[in-house]
């Protein structure tokens, strides 16, 4: 299963796939690992965890999918059966209206797309630092 979505985080110089946690005074993260690394916890087989502040990480990214279809942005959100989820990053309701958007919520549009009509696919981060996280 492809995710669409995740943080991820670099630390001792090894990428990890993560989750961040708030905690009152700092942003810790955990980080997972399917192989039993030093400090790692095993809490299922194949998943390990280690928790450490992000101060500790050399950066922290959340990861998102991003493609085009008929020409608009879009965000990938899922996929099922050859179509991809897709939410249009336009933000405009006369063209997501022309494209046959559905109104998800108040400036939120969505459609099922075939993979092959979606072009550009590709993966867009954006820097988590403990100055702009706001969880």
């Amino acid at each position: 299963m492809t995710s669409w979505h995740s943080y991820r985080a670099r630390w001792r110089g090894a990428e990890f796939p993560a989750s961040p946690e708030p905690h009152a005074l700092e942003l810790w993260v955990r980080l997972r690992s399917a192989d039993p690394l030093d400090g790692f916890e095993p809490v299922e087989p194949g998943c390990h965890v280690r928790t450490v502040p992000v101060t500790e990480c050399e950066w922290l990214r959340f990861v998102t999918v991003v493609c085009t279809w008929r020409g608009e942005p879009f965000q990938v959100h899922g996929e099922w059966d050859g179509l991809l989820l897709l939410e249009h990053l336009g933000g405009s309701v006369n063209t997501a209206r022309e494209l046959g958007l559905e109104r998800v919520e108040r400036g939120v549009w969505r459609a099922w797309a075939p993979r092959p009509e979606v072009t550009d696919l590709r993966e867009e981060s954006v820097r988590i630092t403990a100055e702009n996280h706001h969880f």
